[in-house]
């Protein structure tokens, strides 16, 4: 593979939705360092020519915290193929009443539903490496 897999989160801050974004997208990427890479979506919205040329042509995951999709909408006009596409917002759903805490620190549960967030992030990682590698 020659491209590692870019893995973008929303800035959301000030949102706990914003906040497990972004730390789903640095644990999917710590995961698999040699097949993924985070790239900062603020690099990317502010026109950064380095975070752009990351993403244009390349596949991209993406973690939004709410329904607006921002990460997602601002990688594809950046040039990237958005593969994925997850939500913290949606596997809260899952955990109705748990409090994940706030836009700048994480509860136990808050952590706990992260992690299977990550996991998830992961598992669409190596999947689309291991297709990525087959269409060579």
């Amino acid at each position: 593979m020659s491209e590692k897999i870019k893995v973008i989160a929303c800035s959301g801050i000030g949102k706990v939705f914003g906040l497990m974004a972004r730390e789903v997208a640095l644990e999917a990427a710590e995961r698999e360092s040699e097949l993924a890479e985070n790239v900062c979506l603020a690099h990317l919205v502010t026109g950064k020519e380095t975070a752009e040329k990351k993403v244009k042509g390349c596949s991209c995951i993406t973690i939004d915290g709410c329904p607006a999709l921002c990460s997602a909408k601002s990688v594809e006009e950046a040039g990237g193929i958005v593969k994925a596409k997850f939500r913290s917002v949606d596997i809260m759903r899952k955990h109705r009443g748990k409090d994940a805490g706030t836009g700048s620190v994480l509860t136990e549960d808050g952590w706990r539903i992260t992690g299977e967030l990550a996991e998830m992030v992961t598992d669409e990682v190596r999947k689309m490496a291991k297709e990525e590698k087959e269409n060579v």
